[in-house]
């Protein structure tokens, strides 16, 4: 080959690179640093001394620790300017993160009915010090619904209509941020915890742990990984969120299997008749068939259409038109 040739490849190999970085940098179907977002760049609250452990599976991707927890987000290619955005939290029994299973996949799901997601990489409290154990995974939520609301316009969300999405034990952390949110934190020095609200508009749990009462219902391994063997009574309550709701907590819909013998349908029924109590606006979905931990389940599983059923949903609920 002359010298000039191999000039010439060289060079329209260099130009081939270049635009190979440019469709890259533009095409949203892909990950770049700029879409995951640290939740803590003024340094992380509760910091502990591990690094974030990966995994791999048959459903793709999960976390066994996590040392920077992020939001990965996720934007609608809707041209509308004012669109809902959901916050997904995967689940794990708070030991691990089954984050494309429960997190990407329902992400771009999410995105082809018109809405902005972001999966939330949380801590897990399994792994975490007893002094910060029950602290970090909702220090996490807050944060991010925080994060998503601030930068609402910059995103084109409507920030009247961020939800929470959360599988198992995210649906226990999403349940928890729906009765466990505030309005800003007015003695705070960080400008963002002070000024914006953590409460979630809008709230969607699919085979939810939500109680840790001493009860047939409880996921124990949830619960020991939260608030340890021997939780006081204080804690107990604190996070059985059937008990937490109050009059501003966001509307809920819940979807279960009666076949769930991990974390049995009566989760999901403690936290519809505690949002009646207040007359919130709840549904319920509860299909025969389904074990635990079908995420978008299964061909010629009913439970598979519990995707329609939210969609419709929102739209009832005018989240989305």
């Amino acid at each position: 080959m002359s010298n000039t040739i191999k000039k010439y490849s060289f060079i329209l190999t260099i130009i081939s690179f270049l635009y190979t970085l440019h469709t890259f940098g533009q095409n949203k179907d892909f990950y770049n640093e700029e879409k995951r977002i640290d939740l803590y760049p003024e340094g992380t609250p509760c910091k502990a001394d591990f690094e974030t452990i990966i995994d791999y599976n048959s459903t793709g991707r999960t976390f066994k620790k996590v040392a920077d927890p992020q939001i990965w987000y996720f934007p609608s290619s809707s041209k509308n300017t004012n669109k809902p955005a959901v916050l997904v939290m995967p689940g794990g029994g708070y030991y691990d993160l089954w984050f494309d299973k429960e997190g990407v996949d329902v992400a771009k799901w999410l995105n082809n009915i018109g809405v902005t997601a972001f999966v939330l990489k949380y801590r897990l409290p399994h792994w975490e010090s007893k002094d910060c154990r029950s602290k970090v995974a909702l220090m996490d939520a807050q944060r991010a619904m925080r994060i998503i609301r601030s930068k609402a316009k910059k995103w084109g969300i409507n920030p009247n209509k961020i939800g929470v999405l959360g599988f198992s034990a995210g649906g226990h952390l999403a349940s928890t941020i729906s009765t466990h949110h505030d309005n800003g934190l007015s003695k705070s020095p960080i400008e963002i915890e002070k000024n914006t609200s953590s409460r979630p508009d809008f709230t969607v749990l699919i085979y939810p742990v939500l109680t840790m009462q001493n009860s047939p219902a409880t996921h124990f391994g949830s619960r020991e990984n939260l608030i340890g063997k021997m939780p006081t009574k204080e804690y107990v309550d604190y996070f059985s969120n059937e008990l937490q709701v109050r009059a501003d907590t966001p509307p809920a819909i819940m979807i279960h299997t009666n076949e769930d013998s991990d974390v049995p349908p009566e989760n999901s029924v403690l936290y519809y008749l505690a949002l009646r109590k207040y007359n919130i606006p709840a549904a319920i979905h509860i299909w025969e068939k389904g074990e635990h931990g079908l995420a978008f389940g299964k061909e010629g599983n009913s439970f598979k259409s519990w995707a329609q059923i939210c969609e419709e949903w929102m739209i009832e609920r005018e989240i989305i038109n």
